[in-house]
């Protein structure tokens, strides 16, 4: 599998950190058929009984509006989804040509699945984002062979 760099909309909501808010914030987009890739659901370490959910894919005018009732919006924060063949440090090659480039990043969440690897990255900025996604391409050049 090539390596593919995606720009990408998480869809995003602030919700009470408690038992049940996970769920209850993707039934609706689950009933009206989504296909989430990406569910990352996390408590904010310095606002208490606060936690945040992120979803992606939403598209289409039934997953919006069922993304909207469960209070899910488009987060501002520019975001990449990158995905391929995993290698041995490849995660390290990818943070360390980002940090190369002078790029801060945001958010970095990655996990491998049998040979393959995705992760989504967070930017400071659209220019940032923009400017590490051939940055990555090129770490997993280096990592490959």
């Amino acid at each position: 599998m090539p390596l593919t760099v995606k720009k990408i909309v998480l869809w995003r909501s602030e919700v009470d950190n408690k038992p049940g808010a996970l769920a209850s914030t993707i039934e609706p987009p689950a009933k009206a058929g989504a296909d989430l890739k990406v569910i990352m659901g996390y408590r904010h370490p310095t606002a208490e009984g606060k936690a945040a959910i992120e979803v992606f894919p939403i598209v289409g005018k039934k997953l919006i509006a069922a993304a909207g009732t469960a209070g899910l919006a488009g987060a501002p924060i520019p975001t990449l989804l990158v995905e391929g063949d995993n290698k041995p440090a490849l995660g390290h090659a990818v943070a360390q040509t980002i940090a190369a480039g002078g790029i801060n990043i945001a958010f970095f969440m990655a996990q491998v699945v049998g040979k393959k690897f995705a992760a989504v990255i967070g930017f400071e900025t659209e220019d940032d984002a923009k400017k590490a996604a051939p940055l990555i391409k090129k770490a997993a050049k280096r990592t490959s062979g």
